[in-house]
């Protein structure tokens, strides 16, 4: 038998030696922890990102104020409330009619933007618009006020959660547009807990003399529809059209939201 040539011995072991040196490093990256950690840093952080932005668009809130009654009609302030902030303001109700309606489109937008830029009632008043600017700040108050009210509670148990979580499932519903002898008519109701907790008219017959009896009118009819909880309210003496009209378009908001 012929031996092995030392030599050779040497180069085969080192060439088996180079090839597993090879092998392990064409291995490692697939294998490395802190790559696999970094290849799935990047989607994890994107995921958390997006978590409290749709958290915040779920928390919005829509709060109407009282109605401010001012020497030319009603102002009436409802506001959209997300992450405790106000990101819309409207005037639902303003005083119209002859000048009160040029007044009201000067000073309603300069009104709207200041509350959403204050984030509170503490807004100036638009000159020429004076009665307006106090009724919409009145208004926009009430808003606030009611908004602080419903807000649940930071803390408490379980039980209490569940029920504050019931209550402030408020729902709002607008009726269909029952068209009177002397304009249409339109209710919006807020439900909450299966009951009536705020009614509007959104639309009321306005103009000359329908300007004074829906001014009348509608407080009392609003009020009338949270205390019974239904459309079966009195229609109010020398309204008789737009009480009409109201309980129409209240059932229809009614039916709407299940009541």
């Amino acid at each position: 038998m012929r031996k092995s040539h030392p030599v050779r011995r040497v180069v085969l072991a080192t060439a088996a030696t180079v090839s597993g040196v090879v092998l392990l490093l064409s291995l490692k990256p697939a294998s490395d922890p802190a790559a696999a950690s970094a290849a799935g840093a990047v989607p994890q952080q994107t995921a958390a990102g997006q978590a409290p932005q749709g958290a915040a668009q779920a928390g919005s809130a829509t709060v109407t104020g009282d109605a401010a009654q001012t020497q030319y009609g009603a102002v009436q302030v409802r506001l959209t409330v997300s992450g405790g902030k106000i990101t819309e303001a409207e005037a639902v109700q303003a005083p119209k009619g002859g000048l009160s309606d040029q007044k009201t489109q000067l000073a309603v937008p300069k009104l709207n933007q200041e509350a959403v830029t204050a984030g509170s009632a503490d807004i100036d008043a638009v000159s020429g618009a004076t009665y307006t600017s106090e009724g919409y700040r009145k208004s926009l108050q009430s808003a606030l006020d009611k908004m602080k009210t419903a807000a649940p509670p930071a803390s408490g148990s379980s039980s209490s959660g569940s029920s504050s979580s019931g209550s402030a499932q408020a729902r709002t519903v607008t009726g269909k547009a029952v068209q009177t002898q002397y304009g249409p008519v339109q209710v919006r109701i807020t439900v909450s807990g299966g009951k009536i907790t705020e009614a509007e008219a959104v639309q009321a017959p306005k103009g000359g003399l329908s300007d004074q009896k829906t001014r009348l009118a509608v407080p009392k009819l609003n009020q009338e529809a949270v205390a019974a909880g239904s459309a079966d309210i009195d229609a109010v003496s020398g309204a008789t059209y737009t009480s009409t009209g109201y309980r129409q378009s209240l059932q229809s908001a009614l039916d709407q939201a299940g009541g």
